[in-house]
């Protein structure tokens, strides 16, 4: 009895041990992205140049104005997020903003107020004099970090704000679904603060519109059913995080929702990097356990084959031509 009783114990531990070993594997093993990236830009077609500075952080530049989605530079590593605090990096902030050319931002456009969007807010914008553009739950994460009032807005839905020749509205999206945390920011939040306190909030597709030319911006992996019909850009940016762990049903409906709705002939994959890894490294796809990159960048391009849309992924700090289409 005693032998079957070690040999049960030997398997668990067996067991145990190869569970172990899988994940790590998971969160150590980053696919190779250089099959997927896109060549250097060609000749300029239109005068908005934008500059892709990792997760969904956009630097639109027309040459007068500056505007840009997000603005997350901190990217605290493993260890920070789950034993501890965390907090915005105000030297690599500083030292981001100075790379990417960033001068005086018009306005900071956030997606939805997870940390990965959000921890970085109220500094940029204090850097740069931006207005915060966001939900209720953006609102408190700027308040929490001292952003004056006039400088915070929450407009509705379908709002038109004006920045320069920015045209900017917020149109209804949600997150790709897994398991993030949910809920809303419901006081000032002040940093430091576990990771999890920057909470969902509401998530947008970001409309902009210059000089009779429109994009999408979709931070996240996720839509509202027909929130964007009748709505028709040249690009969409479209957040592609874990859509590699969804169903192929999702995948198509996300297709549907964005690429297919929008009438875009041009789809740039954004949010598809490990966003703990700093920026002054070369940008890595997300680890295997949370994401499968290469399926996302498959069906994108198979897609994109079956129906002549321009399939690209940006590098970071890649600068290109914001709105042109083939």
């Amino acid at each position: 009895m005693a032998r079957w009783i070690v040999r049960a114990l030997g398997l668990v531990v067996l067991a145990l041990a190869a569970a172990g070993a899988w994940v790590y594997w998971g969160l150590t093993h980053h696919p190779d992205a250089a099959s997927y990236a896109t060549r250097a830009p060609g000749p300029a077609r239109t005068n908005v140049r934008v500059t892709y500075l990792g997760v969904s952080t956009l630097l639109f530049d027309d040459g007068e104005t500056q505007i840009m989605t997000d603005g997350f530079f901190s990217r605290p590593n493993p260890m920070e997020l789950f034993a501890g605090k965390i907090a915005p990096n105000e030297r690599v902030i500083e030292a981001s903003l100075a790379r990417a050319g960033v001068k005086k931002l018009a306005a900071l456009i956030v997606c939805h107020s997870h940390y990965d969007h959000a921890l970085d807010t109220a500094v940029v914008a204090n850097h740069t004099g931006a207005v915060v553009v966001g939900s209720q739950s953006t609102a408190n994460v700027a308040r929490g970090g001292g952003v004056p009032e006039d400088r915070i807005r929450t407009p509705a839905l379908g709002e038109t704000l004006s920045f320069g020749k920015f045209r900017i509205r917020l149109l209804a999206s949600r997150h790709v679904p897994n398991g993030y945390p949910t809920g809303t920011i419901d006081a000032p939040l002040e940093p430091p603060a576990r990771a999890n306190a920057w909470k969902l909030g509401a998530a947008y597709a970001v409309l902009i519109e210059h000089d009779g030319r429109a994009l999408l911006v979709n931070g996240s992996a996720g839509f509202e059913p027909g929130a964007l019909d009748g709505h028709k850009v040249d690009t969409a940016y479209l957040g592609v995080g874990a859509l590699g762990k969804t169903t192929d049903g999702y995948m198509s409906d996300y297709w549907r929702e964005t690429a297919t709705a929008t009438g875009a002939r041009r789809v740039i994959a954004i949010h598809w990097d490990n966003f703990a890894r700093p920026l002054d490294q070369p940008l890595q796809p997300l680890p295997q356990l949370v994401d499968d990159f290469p399926r996302s960048m498959d069906f994108l391009r198979r897609r994109g084959r079956e129906t002549g849309v321009r399939i690209e992924l940006p590098q970071g700090g890649q600068t290109f031509d914001a709105f042109a289409s083939p």
